[in-house]
């Protein structure tokens, strides 16, 4: 599946080319992450973005028509990092080490990229044309995580007819609420989350495997 172009009806103003007004608008939209982070989307407002990015009140709108386009913008960034990430796991290994792996290489982001997804997920559920963006997204992903499941389902040992898309549509909900959490836990507890998570799929695909007993000694 293509990623969601997340096109809105709402007028965007052109991006600048200008290298002094690219750096003010990069300036605003790394003050969004940071607040959104720590706020969520209700409790921020345009005066607050400017003034944590020390600009002019009016600075805001020469780059962005409203603070849902800005969210907008800053949503769109965050699935391009997604789509960057290769879903296919790293070659070696067993199919535990594998997912772990690659687990860990989706949600490498700081706590102010997954700021912005919490402020999303607060945005889409009051607004209609959000919420249809939301859907798009969580298909869009719902298709990569089916697609890193079929491919761990070729390894020795692998569970006989496994329900994979509904499984896929249950950790991919679960993915992201995790990615809306990130912003407020800490990195040690959201990496805990994850090898669970890891923990779950791996019973769910794979036969368990029995260690073997230590030999005794003497």
């Amino acid at each position: 599946m293509r990623r969601p172009a997340l096109a809105s009806s709402e007028p965007a103003p052109p991006e600048p080319r200008q290298s002094r007004s690219a750096e003010k608008r990069r300036r605003l939209l790394e003050a969004g992450r940071r607040l959104f982070a720590a706020k969520g989307y209700a409790e921020v407002s345009i005066a607050d973005v400017t003034g944590a990015a020390g600009a002019a009140a009016g600075a805001f709108y020469q780059h962005f028509s409203s603070k849902r386009q800005f969210l907008l913008v800053l949503m769109r960034e965050f699935l391009d990092r997604l789509e960057r990430l290769d879903p296919r796991p790293a070659p070696g290994g067993g199919p535990r080490g594998v997912l772990e792996d690659f687990l860990l290489r989706a949600f490498r982001a700081d706590a102010d990229a997954y700021g912005v997804v919490r402020a999303w997920r607060e945005a889409a559920l009051a607004d209609a044309e959000l919420g249809r963006m939301e859907e798009e997204i969580r298909k869009w992903t719902d298709a990569r995580v089916l697609a890193v499941f079929r491919r761990l389902r070729r390894f020795p040992g692998a569970r006989p007819r496994r329900d994979l898309p509904a499984f896929a549509r249950m950790m991919n909900r679960h993915f992201w609420s995790l990615l809306a959490r990130g912003a407020v836990v800490s990195g040690r507890d959201l990496e805990r989350e994850i090898r669970v998570a890891a923990d779950a799929i791996d019973h769910y695909l794979f036969l368990d495997r029995v260690a073997r007993p230590a030999k005794r000694r003497g």
